[in-house]
């Protein structure tokens, strides 16, 4: 059952398919008011298909879409479309002048250095900036603009572990809609109210974070199992009956009702199970102490250019587990490279176990694959003493099975190329991995499967990334990129947040720190004494209204709890043939949905109300916003 209020976005049956392959079916779903919604589900399952059809870049087979008059929609774009000369005029571009003329690029600056820019690229031309930064442009820009609807399709794949941090902040004081795809798991928890997963072509959507709705779905599978279970015994119970007395002329009546049942009975298919990756890298055995040793490392890429590296020492031990981290360009890919050997340092030296067996998953190594080979021809070209059916086998771990596996590389997505780098790891045994931000395009069910891999891989792991949720499950020991050159950390990423913290962090204003126009004291105190004034009159009206809607939704969730359970129940009773249990339950069952359904009623009047006078409240301080 759905909780029912006002919403400012309805999607109603709604169908998209490309031709057989149908996306959507019949699929409903609101977003409320100030909801921030995580939105997910399996690559090819019809996110960014969605978003399309949202911003109208896709037309929809049937169904609608309905929204408020002149409600404003925000999305990232990976494309660039600069029109202004300067990085902070780009920005603005999309920002709504305030009527006093007063400066308001102040909100825009905090967002920008939030994402990464120094003062200095405020006045760069855009097009000067790398492809990374120009998305993080786009992303400022449609930050600024605060539409009533903000989606965001991943992120995170631009940004660098402080910005993330930044960005999280920000997007948790967002106050309009928000609907948000990204792989990472506790960003996306982190940020959103409420989670919307696409599953079997159909949208649900939970308050709470992710686990809540895959909690909710495992459930219900369980539930459609047993039922399809017991109708498929029941079926079979009709069928033999029919049979068995058909030919008897004082059964007629009997075997024709049942066969009248039986066509009544829509059959419940059995649920294929969606495969996740299910893999572990393979390990060579070492038994010294230290697989590799850098002694005072130096690397710049220039004479004339800072160094990305100085004085670097470090030892990596037999199991270690080493997160890198540090804002983007500062050097992690760098060392990464290094140490597999890919470049060599200016200054210092690396010393190699003489049993080190390395692999290395670089950003890059995408453009080294073959676009003209297939999968299983790119895993083969890893490690051709295998066996075409080890190869297979490799292929189906990362969820290219049967013909998939001979599907062309050109044609694969980022998230299919990064599983057939994965794979080609897979193909020979190692006890060192060096992984270089690997996460960036798998869904968070193979970010899952990787976490799970790397942390049951008994050799040494060194891995770049912004993913926190990687760092906090992985990471015993950091080279942090922080400062002015990278050192060594002994200890727990969380360990680091605690003793150490990011110097970016305590340097990066918040909007609200940025300076206005100066009032008299006489002016800033009357203006405290009326949003003070405000404050507690919104609090005298709201709260109740807001306490009443938790105890009503606190009582639907319950009596729709004790509706699943009393179904179950019924579902026994009626196996076992509980003549009284069967009528209590049904009497039950009947009188619980009735006050469910007299409870949605007062909630979607209270809800409306709520929203009304939350409105009249939010223009009251916007127009007193504007005067501090």
């Amino acid at each position: 059952m759905t909780l029912y209020y006002y919403c400012v976005l309805a999607v109603s049956n709604l169908v998209k398919s490309y031709g057989e392959h149908v996306i959507f079916d019949n699929v409903t779903f609101t977003i409320g008011p100030q909801e921030r919604v995580g939105l997910v589900g399996r690559n090819g399952s019809g996110k960014t298909t969605l978003f399309r059809l949202l911003l109208g870049e896709e037309q929809y087979d049937s169904g609608t879409i309905t929204m408020p008059r002149y409600y404003t929609i925000g999305h990232l774009s990976q494309h660039v479309d600069f029109s202004r000369v300067e990085v902070l005029e780009e920005a603005c571009r999309d920002l709504k002048q305030d009527e006093d003329g007063r400066d308001i690029t102040y909100k825009v600056k905090a967002i920008l250095l939030g994402l990464g820019f120094s003062e200095h690229d405020f006045h760069r031309n855009p097009l000067e900036l790398s492809g990374g930064f120009q998305i993080r442009l786009n992303l400022a820009r449609v930050l600024a603009g605060q539409p009533n609807l903000l989606l965001l399709d991943e992120p995170t794949n631009y940004l660098d572990i402080v910005s993330v941090r930044w960005l999280t902040r920000f997007l948790c004081d967002w106050r309009n809609e928000l609907i948000l795809i990204t792989h990472d798991r506790a960003f996306m928890d982190g940020v959103t109210t409420h989670t919307m997963g696409i599953h079997r072509g159909n949208i649900r959507k939970v308050p709470g974070p992710t686990n809540k709705l895959y909690e909710q779905i495992v459930l219900e599978e369980e539930v459609y199992e047993k039922t399809r279970v017991h109708e498929e015994r029941r079926r079979r119970e009709l069928e033999e009956f029919i049979n068995r007395f058909r030919a008897q002329a004082t059964r007629a009546r009997a075997v024709q009702s049942r066969i009248r049942s039986l066509q009544k009975k829509e059959r419940l298919e059995k649920l294929d199970k969606p495969r996740n990756l299910d893999f572990e890298f393979p390990y060579a055995p070492f038994h010294g102490k230290w697989l590799l040793e850098a002694h005072d490392i130096s690397f710049s890429f220039g004479v004339n250019q800072p160094p990305l590296i100085s004085g670097l020492s470090m030892a990596v031990g037999k199991k270690d587990h080493i997160g890198i981290i540090g804002k983007n360009g500062k050097g992690k890919t760098t060392l990464l490279n290094l140490l597999a050997g890919e470049l060599q340092p200016l200054e210092g030296s690396i010393t190699l176990h003489e049993n080190l067996k390395a692999a290395y998953f670089g950003q890059t190594n995408i453009e080294r694959l073959d676009p003209g080979n297939t999968v299983l021809e790119e895993v083969l070209s890893a490690n051709g003493q295998l066996s075409p059916n080890v190869v297979r086998n490799i292929c189906g771990a990362m969820l290219f099975e049967g013909g998939a596996a001979l599907k062309k590389v050109g044609v694969l997505s980022g998230g299919e190329k990064s599983r057939v780098l994965l794979a080609k790891l897979l193909t020979t045994p190692v006890n060192l991995l060096l992984l270089d931000e690997p996460t960036n395009h798998l869904d968070m069910e193979s970010v899952d499967s990787l976490i799970d891999a790397m942390e049951a891989f008994p050799g040494a792991v060194l891995i770049a990334t912004h993913s926190e949720m990687v760092l906090h499950a992985m990471a015993t020991r950091l080279v942090v990129f922080d400062g002015d050159r990278p050192w060594f950390f002994e200890g727990t990423y969380q360990d680091f947040l605690e003793r150490i913290g990011w110097k970016d962090e305590e340097n990066t204003p918040k909007p609200a720190q940025l300076p206005k126009e100066q009032k008299t004291k006489a002016e800033r105190k009357d203006l405290r004494r009326l949003r003070a004034e405000m404050i507690s009159n919104r609090s005298r009206v709201l709260n109740p209204l807001q306490e009443r809607i938790r105890e009503l939704e606190a009582q639907i969730i319950s009596l729709e709890e004790q509706l699943r359970e009393d179904n179950m129940t019924l579902l026994r009773a009626s196996q076992q043939g509980a003549g009284r249990s069967i009528a209590a339950l049904s009497i039950s069952i009947h009188e619980s949905r009735k006050r469910v359904e007299s409870l949605f009623e007062e909630l979607e009047k209270l809800s409306v109300e709520f929203h009304v006078k939350s409105q009249e409240f939010e223009t009251m301080f916007k127009e007193l916003e504007q005067k501090v």
